[in-house]
Order: C-alpha cells, then structure tokens, then sequence
C-alpha cells in the first residue's frame, strides 16, 4: 500500500507539465508577433522590451548562449524588422539593440492577447486563491536559481 502523494514531487511534476504548456504557448506568441519566429527569439524580443535595449554581449550573457548563434538570431529579427541597432549611449564603439516600433507593436499584442486568456481561465477561481497563488509564484521564482 502507498502513502499520501509526495507534496514535492507533486510540485516538481506539476511545473514540469506547466513548463511544456508555457512553451507550447511560446510558439503560439510567437507565431503571432511573426509566423518565421520561434520561441527563442520571442524570449529575447521580450528581454529586450524589458531592458529598454541591451548590447549583444549582455544578451548572450543573460541566456547563457555564445554570440555567435544569438547573432544569427538578432540578424534575422533584425531583417523581419522587428530590433534595430542603435548607437550604445555608454560606448560609442558598441551598439545597442532595441525594439523596431513594428517589434514593440507586435510584441504587445501577442502579449495582450496570451495575457487575456490567462487572465480569463484565471478569472474563474476566486480571488482570494488567485492572490494567494500569485504570492507563492512570486516566492518561487524569486528564490529560484
């Protein structure tokens, strides 16, 4: 006979199946800003809208890739219009990448429109767990690696 179900292998199984679903949901949002992009230059689209811009080193620093491949990544967001090269501010020698204004447009509203149906299906619990479960996702990724 077993025992009650392990809470932590519950949880570790139950985020497993959430981060299959959140990336299936990725090239969702990213067919919607473009249908050539895949999820991995979504994630940066959404860095650097986050940043304000960022120098390729500091990308490939935050995602732990070489600059060669995420050089190929910007190339090719760079000729769906969708970033820019800017002049770094802090270095004249290096550039910044930042969002084209048809990259931000799209970027927001793919993010509107997933925001929307997780705000809908969120909808249909009560508040109370909502706030609740937004705490514990908060205290997760804040004490996560």
């Amino acid at each position: 006979m077993t025992g009650p179900p392990d809470p932590y292998e519950t949880v570790a199984h139950q985020l497993a199946v959430l981060l299959r679903k959140v990336r299936a949901v990725s090239r969702i949002a990213a067919q919607e800003v473009h249908p050539d992009l895949d999820p991995t230059a979504y994630g940066l689209l959404i860095r650097l809208e986050e940043t304000g811009g960022a120098r390729l080193t500091d990308l490939a620093a935050y995602f732990g890739v070489g600059k060669p491949s995420l050089s190929r990544q910007v190339a090719f967001l760079a000729r769906l219009g969708l970033v820019t090269r800017e002049e770094a501010p802090e270095d004249r020698r290096s550039a910044r990448l930042v969002l084209s204004a048809d990259g931000a447009a799209r970027l927001q509203a793919a993010r509107r429109s997933r925001r929307g149906e997780l705000r809908a299906q969120l909808e249909r619990w009560p508040v109370e767990d909502v706030t609740t479960f937004g705490r514990l996702l908060r205290k997760l990724t804040d004490e996560a690696l």
